[in-house]
């Protein structure tokens, strides 16, 4: 996807309506609408702009550029000369087409990678931060197969389901799109440099905010709803009540995009946020087909996804699947890999922990088993990769798909 050529001049132009204060997307879009590009909106008397947005606005519009504006244009100059680094404007053809049908599209985007994810058709993963062992295992596997079957996945590199779901998609044929809420040279959380710059070679990642910008708790919301614009549908893997996740629901409801949500046990706290949004109507999901097939995307069939021969990473697709055809994934080591057998008190203790994390207490008491056995046959289950502990001293079973 190549972005039309900008010169500095038009990039000063640009960056000027961007930085603002007081201006809005909004306003500014009409803006742009009445007389065309930055350029040409700056050279506009102040009677024609207040017209149009009224009197404060157009005041924001032609006050002189804040101090340090030189320098910031002179760092973007020369960030946008990095390879793989782009900025893209409203007037660019290489603007996504989804956040077109926003409200308040950003005026500019930064953007770092493969540009032509952001014409994809994509669906969000989003979640807890403080995600269980299975709700990461979920993100992954529904990344990757989402991936495999042509789309690509957005999520906001935030720790836990966000994290996974950039994972999962990479590891499969389509690839990723992570929305930050920072400057676009910066990567936040620090742990996810790594990740950060996988996505950067070979997926995509996207800002509005200014180079720079560090991470602010009220930029996170505002990323949040570019997870939204860009995606046919969002799936929020594990959330509490009070999450950011359930924002993102929110404003992909309002846009008209599809909400889905995996459902969890009705004592988990990460639960509870999913249940909530499936009684405000999200779609209860159980498997990647199902988010397919409410999407209208059929997938491709089991000769067209061959398995990758150990250690080789499968060949990249960025079209959607074919009409009429079947998902096949290839098995992951997880799936391909025969549990070791249990022993009684195993297979006792797991059928008393059932699907609900639960403490120690709770254990002993439902399997009266003596501290000592239930102690070691704890041990011999987390070894084995067939549960986990939890903060709180609980634990929780580890499903196999």
């Amino acid at each position: 996807m190549q972005i039309l050529p900008m010169t500095d001049s038009e990039l000063a132009a640009w960056l000027r309506l961007a930085t603002a204060r007081g201006l809005a997307p909004v306003a500014l879009r009409a803006l742009l609408d009445a007389f065309g590009l930055p350029e040409a909106v700056l050279a506009t008397p102040f009677r024609a702009l207040a017209a149009i947005v009224g009197d404060a606005v157009a005041h924001a519009v032609l006050a002189e550029p804040p101090a340090g504006f030189a320098q910031q244009l002179a760092h973007i100059t020369h960030w946008r000369a990095q390879p793989g680094n782009a900025i893209v404007t409203l007037g660019d053809p290489a603007y996504p087409p989804a956040l077109l049908t926003m409200p308040d599209p950003p005026p500019l985007l930064y953007v770092k990678g493969r540009m032509e994810l952001l014409h994809a058709t994509s669906v969000a993963i989003v979640g807890s931060r403080n995600a269980t062992p299975q709700g990461l295992e979920d993100a992954t596997r529904f990344a990757q197969a989402l991936s495999d079957a042509g789309l690509s996945v957005v999520s906001g590199l935030a720790q836990g389901i966000d994290g996974a779901a950039h994972r999962g998609a990479l590891a499969g044929r389509g690839s990723t799109i992570a929305v930050i809420g920072t400057g676009a040279d910066i990567v936040y959380p620090a742990i996810h440099h790594a990740l950060a710059h996988q996505i950067a070679a070979e997926g995509v990642m996207l800002s509005e905010w200014p180079l720079g910008t560090p991470a602010r708790s009220a930029h996170f919301p505002q990323r949040n709803r570019l997870i939204a614009g860009l995606s046919s549908g969002v799936l929020i893997v594990e959330a509490a009540l009070r999450s950011g996740s359930l924002i993102t629901a929110r404003l992909a409801n309002e846009m008209g995009r599809d909400v889905f949500a995996i459902p969890g046990s009705i004592h988990a706290p990460l639960s509870r946020g999913c249940h909530r949004i499936i009684k405000d109507g999200a779609k209860l999901v159980e498997t990647v087909e199902e988010v397919l097939e409410e999407l209208g995307i059929r997938v491709a069939a089991k000769s067209a996804l061959p398995a990758a021969s150990p250690g080789a990473r499968p060949k990249r697709r960025t079209t959607a699947a074919t009409p009429g055809e079947q998902l096949t994934l290839a098995p992951t080591a997880t799936q391909s890999a025969l549990p070791p057998p249990l022993d009684a008190h195993a297979e006792r203790l797991l059928a008393a922990l059932g699907h609900a994390p639960a403490t120690f207490d709770v254990l002993a008491a439902r399997t009266e088993m003596e501290n000592a056995t239930l102690q070691s046959t704890l041990l011999q289950l987390e070894l084995a990769g067939r549960l986990t502990a939890l903060p709180g001293g609980r634990f929780a079973r580890i499903e196999r798909g």
